[in-house]
């Protein structure tokens, strides 16, 4: 379509709201696009202001209207998604007892049924838990946010979300009877926790800000209206959670922050009893705990003491306060502890070394140590933490770019690995016709940041291909080299598809994370430009086809990169993006602000970190310059990345930039963050995404070179 015959984008009007902070004059021309009542919209999104809604839907119809050409494309993505899609699968029986559970999907179904059968009989007959696609059957959205079986397996409780806002309620099923109990239980999360005796259920409530700050008990058969508050949390920066230790023995209250925890216990078999506080709050002091209890102690996985990559420490079950700790495994700089699985007489620790996961097996006894291995160059690796306790079993999940999930039991005395399942790609998948790479690029400051890049056989290093970089440094998280089977629809027509490992997560221990956070956060942006720069002079990519995408927090990632480098991409994708970070951080009561005030700075207090926002915020800071081609998604019902966010961005970006690029923003009107919650639903999203790319790139009409290998 040229330009003359594209019918005009939507421009959103102008409506000032000036405020004065730390002697600076903020304009927000699109604030009135943040409707009053946003708490009210997240649980009836028909709430919405009209006049909100008709901009949002405006852009819709544009959005529509331009990838309308590509309609064919989206259809055969989305069949090719699909294809890669085993319809009728089913997870490894997980035992406990007497049933082993496990969760499965019929032909054609969207979302998951709940199941158990006999354990120890291969092939017993399967007890349909819980159907969630009759559940789901008729509604707008649905989505199932937990099941949890009681102890003694008569009961299920389950959280089921209907708009996307993550408010759900929480509902009981009889296993014996198979109906449903009266109690509906309001506002939870889907954070659940059963007493031994399955006569409770502890669950965490969202406030009206959308944060969880409670922890109630349930009697089964009681009024809701009598729920016992157990735990409440005063401070809004903590979040609260709820869990068992892996024996069971106690029920596990978690306030935290991003670096910051506290933990109360409480006796799984006298589940009326008071909280006990194990170790009070200390700002960056982290820390978690098992249950060892042939031993009588609990095992404390922290980053206390200076112990910045986590060690691991004791103490007597009857004395779980911090001045009976002790060492029980030291530091080692570099080898970021992840996670802790403990069993009766085994300990397990999933490490991370040079941005690679690894396992560390310890035997209780004794101390005999080995480590898992693993050879390939990439990986991804995963804990699957089981219900049994008293066993040798350790069953992980285990992928790469080029290896589809496999999921394994590894038996910890012999050594033994036996692979349970690996997944099925119906389309079929030969692993051989992909290569992935791990690369290292320099940093402004000279520090290596890894990549993990994935491509066909077939794609030329010649400075020729496409390329999609993927980036998201924020909280911690590192971005696993796993195997993802919607990136082979790229991967097939000649894209190279990279993940850079930047700072901000945690892919080279708990250092790599502090360097890009509060004042260091521009290493997260420029880490990602110097990836960019790098892939292209090794020629991984052409100098004028490279494409950025990021999600959430990667979407700050991808709008600082386009406003601080945007002659360097052709395209950005940007879905769910957090991009108004300054107005967020000034606003407390939105849901996620005090809590990540720690991650970002408090510019509310702080005129200095108010500064540090204000220099990189992609809403701040759009210009009158050029930019590549975008697309931006949102969701209505989205309480992490409120809808607003993007909505706001597109609309100054579209009435700042000084190209005929393509601006483009889907929101999605009856889905949250983590958008349609059908796994075929989902799908479509996607083909929107790779549609856009291909089209912008000219590549709609390309062969897949699978296809023609």
């Amino acid at each position: 379509m040229t330009d003359a015959a594209r019918p005009r984008a939507p421009l959103a009007p102008k409506r000032p709201q000036v405020r004065e902070v730390h002697g600076a004059t903020l304009v927000d021309d699109y604030a009135w696009l943040r409707d009053p009542n946003w708490q009210r919209v997240m649980r009836e999104p028909d709430a919405l202001d009209p006049s909100i809604r008709e901009y949002l839907e405006a852009e819709n119809r544009w959005t529509d209207e331009i990838m309308k050409p590509s309609a064919q494309l989206r259809q055969t993505l989305f069949e090719e998604l699909k294809g890669r899609i085993k319809e009728d699968d089913s997870s490894v029986p997980d035992p406990d007892g007497p049933w082993s559970y496990y969760t499965r999907y019929r032909r054609g179904g969207q979302h998951p049924l709940l199941c158990r059968c006999p354990s120890g009989s291969a092939g017993g007959q399967e007890e349909l838990l819980l159907d969630g696609d009759a559940i789901a059957a008729g509604k707008a959205f649905f989505a199932l946010h937990a099941g949890e079986h009681s102890p003694d397996h008569r009961l299920l409780a389950y959280a089921v979300d209907e708009t996307g806002s993550e408010f759900c309620e929480i509902l009981f099923k009889d296993l014996q009877t198979g109906k449903d109990l009266s109690e509906r239980l309001q506002d939870g999360n889907g954070s659940l926790a059963w007493s031994s005796d399955g006569r409770f259920l502890f669950y965490v409530v969202l406030d009206s800000n959308h944060r969880p700050c409670k922890v109630m008990r349930h009697r089964i058969g009681d009024d809701p209206a009598n729920d016992q508050e157990v735990y409440s949390e005063r401070d809004p920066g903590f979040f609260v959670s709820v869990g068992v230790t892996t024996s069971r023995r106690y029920i596990v209250i978690s306030a935290h922050d991003h670096v910051t925890s506290e933990l109360y216990l409480i006796d799984a078999e006298r589940p009326e009893g008071a909280p006990q506080l194990v170790a009070e709050r200390v700002a960056e002091v982290q820390y978690s705990l098992e249950h060892d209890a042939p031993r009588a102690r609990f095992l404390i996985l922290t980053n206390r003491d200076g112990a910045e990559d986590f060690k691991l420490m004791e103490t007597p079950e009857s004395a779980p306060g911090p001045s009976h700790w002790r060492d029980f495994l030291p530091h080692h700089h570099g080898r970021l502890r992840l996670d802790l699985h403990l069993l009766r007489d085994h300990l397990v620790l999933l490490e991370r070394v040079d941005a690679l996961p690894r396992l560390l097996v310890l035997r209780l006894d004794d101390g005999v140590q080995h480590e898992v291995a693993f050879e390939e160059a990439a990986y991804s690796l995963g804990l699957l933490g089981g219900y049994e306790y008293e066993t040798t079993r350790l069953r992980f999940v285990y992928s790469s770019p080029t290896t589809p999930q496999q999921t394994w039991d590894y038996d910890l005395e012999t050594r033994e690995r036996v692979l349970r399942k690996e997944q099925e790609v119906p389309s079929g998948h030969e692993a051989s016709a992909y290569i992935a790479e791990r690369v290292f690029a320099p940093a402004e400051d000279g520090e290596l940041i890894p990549i993990t890049l994935l491509r066909h056989r077939d794609t030329p290093i010649d400075g020729t291909a496409p390329l999609l970089l993927y980036g998201y440094g924020a909280y911690g998280l590192s971005m696993p080299a796993a195997f993802q089977l919607n990136r082979l629809s790229l991967v097939d027509r000649g894209f190279v598809h990279a993940t850079a490992h930047i700072r901000g997560g945690t892919d080279k221990g708990w250092a790599w994370y502090k360097k890009g956070k509060l004042s260091n956060k521009q290493n997260s942006f420029s880490d990602f430009l110097s990836s960019a720069r790098y892939l292209v002079s090794e020629g991984y990519a052409a100098a004028d086809r490279v494409a950025i995408h990021g999600g959430s927090a990667g979407g700050l990632l991808v709008g600082a990169a386009l406003n601080q480098a945007p002659e360097l991409f052709a395209a950005a994708v940007l879905e769910v993006p957090f991009v108004d970070v300054l107005n967020t951080m000034l606003d407390d009561t939105l849901p996620l602000t005090p809590p990540e005030w720690n991650e970002w700075g408090n510019p509310i207090e702080s005129k200095a970190a108010f500064e540090t926002i204000r220099s990189y915020c992609p809403y701040q800071n759009i210009g009158n310059r050029n930019y590549p081609h975008i697309l931006a998604t949102a969701g209505l019902t989205d309480p992490r990345v409120t809808y607003w966010e993007p909505a706001k961005w597109v609309a100054k970006l579209r009435a700042s930039k000084t190209d005929n690029n393509l601006l483009l923003l889907k929101t999605y009107m009856q889905a949250g963050h983590a958008g349609a919650a059908g796994r075929f639903e989902k799908l479509h999203e996607v083909a929107l995404v790779y549609a856009f790319l291909l089209q912008v790139f000219g590549l709609a009409e390309t062969r897949s070179l699978s296809a023609s290998a």
